[in-house]
């Protein structure tokens, strides 16, 4: 089974495609941080996500989509942006015929670490531990250091299959 996991943003977003063969253990795909510029308009900016996603999601013809819920926060100007950009991004899951999966922080972090209060320091450990990383960044490699939503778009993944148990 393929799954396509996406930590929703709208000037970060973080995805992850993670493949599981029965009875096998995850393997990552692919992973990347999507960046969208700030001085661009909201709706380039959702139209480039969902762009993104689709290129991917015809890639790789994941079979479902796991995203993180939103959770509200004090700043409303934000949450409406990453609202905005779970929207389109579950639009194209659903166009691509997509189970779509979502889960909660809470819930993301208790099947990777095991403790629903954990850090992003645990989870990004945990995330290293359960899955190989390939073309991990280093100092030698050009690719540059993986910032916390790709980490966070892998956790999504895993934990979705956790939840499926696929």
């Amino acid at each position: 089974m393929i799954i396509i996991s996406i930590d929703p943003g709208y000037e970060r977003v973080g995805i992850a495609v993670l493949e599981k063969i029965q009875g096998g253990k995850e393997t990552l795909l692919y992973s990347d941080c999507f960046k969208t510029l700030p001085k661009k308009k909201m709706e380039e900016r959702i139209f480039e996500i969902g762009s993104e996603v689709k290129k991917i999601i015809k890639k790789y013809k994941p079979e479902k989509l796991a995203i993180e819920k939103l959770y509200f926060e004090n700043n409303q100007k934000t949450a409406m942006g990453v609202s905005e950009s779970r929207g389109v991004i579950i639009y194209e899951g659903m166009n691509a015929s997509l189970e779509i999966l979502e889960y909660t922080p809470l819930q993301i972090k208790v099947a990777v670490t095991g403790y629903g209060k954990s850090d992003k320091n645990a989870v990004i450990n945990m995330v290293e531990k359960l899955i190989a990383i390939p073309n991990k960044p280093s100092t030698s490699s050009g690719r540059g250091k993986m910032l916390d939503d790709e980490y966070d778009a892998i956790a999504i993944g895993l934990t979705a299959f956790a939840y499926t148990r696929g």
